[in-house]
């Protein structure tokens, strides 16, 4: 087993470890879900706080064609790591680094008017041609331009820009709004305007490389919607994107992160104690507490105060009372672990350890936001980093 980590060799606070094993093996599933589909890995968000670099080596290792980011930023920074192939950015403001990105040889997506225009003046400034992929609104209302007027607009002035050498269209693209929620009826609304959108630009003449709208619940559960190109991105870690899609091994994937810190102080206390801020937990007799020191301020979510599920010694625990800054509280019912007991607080759950979904579960959110808001200073603890035979 190959491991590195950011951090000395000296027994860490707390440590995100990172299976890149699970993700090439994540990544290859993916592909079998949508066999006639080029696979994309999205590392937005420094990989969904996995790692934006090491997460997107494996993926391309693993056969991922392409790599998404949200800003310029992130997929500048790819590129200056080394990782070679195609990459997309999709997330732009005025302004925005579009000669860098030019120069870098990266997709850029464009949803209006103003974008073209910045877009187009970059090319002509660069003396290169453009990549573009113009992202068409079906209903999610976030990004994209809408169909009608303005779809015609950004279409015609794209396809002039195209016939002057500045840009070419490589792409087509949407995004659902609830393909995690099956059956929703926005599903079928939104792939009949995309193919609507699709044949509109195509009929003026653009010859998109890829025509695209599936994300991860899409891909795993709508091949209908696969088109050229599928977009996964929490799934690549292992992570259902809905509970009523099934769970990760439902669909042959693993989660990529665990979440472990080592226990700081263990202490015998009376009945009646009060635990932490606020004192929202007081023991209901004599007992041993652990402290776990991560908090907030490491992406512990203080919604989870009282809920959170830790494993400690072999037992499921529960956060005690609030979730502090740097560190939380378990009542260890009477049990004595010894100081620098790993504690894990979520992992792939086939150790008896709890899942990010329990934590979500906990705090009233998703998945996605309990791996990526892991802060900085937990370390990634990267494992299995060469690929095997």
């Amino acid at each position: 087993m190959n491991e590195t980590a950011t951090a000395p060799t000296a027994p860490l606070r707390a440590r995100a470890g990172i299976d890149l094993a699970a993700l090439r093996a994540n990544v290859r599933a993916l592909r079998a879900r949508a066999p006639g589909a080029a696979l994309m890995a999205v590392v937005k968000s420094d990989a969904y706080g996995h790692g934006a670099v090491p997460c997107a080596r494996a993926a391309v290792e693993a056969g991922a064609r392409w790599l998404g980011t949200a800003t310029p930023e992130e997929a500048l920074a790819l590129r200056k790591a080394g990782l070679p192939g195609r990459i997309m950015c999709w997330l732009w403001t005025p302004g925005g680094p579009w000669r860098e990105a030019i120069e870098a040889d990266l997709d850029v997506s464009v949803s209006g008017m103003w974008a073209l225009r910045e877009l187009v003046a970059a090319a002509r400034e660069a003396g290169v041609p453009a990549r573009v992929q113009l992202k068409a609104d079906t209903g999610l209302g976030r990004n994209g331009c809408q169909p009608g007027e303005d779809w015609a607009e950004l279409v015609a002035e794209a396809l002039r820009a195209q016939s002057e050498g500045l840009l070419r269209v490589t792409g087509l693209w949407s995004h659902f709004a609830c393909a995690d929620e099956p059956g929703h009826p926005s599903i079928a609304a939104q792939l009949t305007l995309f193919r609507e959108m699709l044949a509109y630009a195509e009929g003026r003449g653009v010859r998109p490389e890829v025509r695209h709208i599936a994300n991860s619940p899409a891909t795993l559960t709508l091949p209908e919607s696969h088109f050229d190109l599928v977009r996964t991105g929490i799934a690549t870690y292992g992570i259902s994107p809905s509970p009523e899609l099934g769970v990760p091994a439902d669909f042959g994937l693993r989660p990529v992160m665990t979440l472990s810190a080592s226990i700081a102080l263990v202490k015998r206390v009376p009945g009646g104690h009060g635990v932490s801020y606020g004192h929202h937990y007081v023991t209901p007799g004599e007992t041993t507490l652990g402290l776990v020191p991560v908090g907030y301020a490491d992406g512990i979510p203080r919604h989870a105060s009282g809920a959170g599920p830790v494993l400690v010694d072999g037992k499921w625990r529960t956060v005690a009372g609030r979730i502090a800054m740097d560190q939380f509280v378990v009542d260890l019912g009477g049990d004595e672990p010894p100081v620098g007991t790993r504690a894990v607080l979520f992992g792939p759950g086939d150790r008896g350890e709890p899942t990010a979904e329990d934590w979500a579960q906990a705090a009233g959110t998703i998945a996605y936001e309990i791996v990526t808001r892991i802060g900085t200073r937990v370390p990634r603890v990267y494992v299995n980093e060469e690929q095997a035979g």
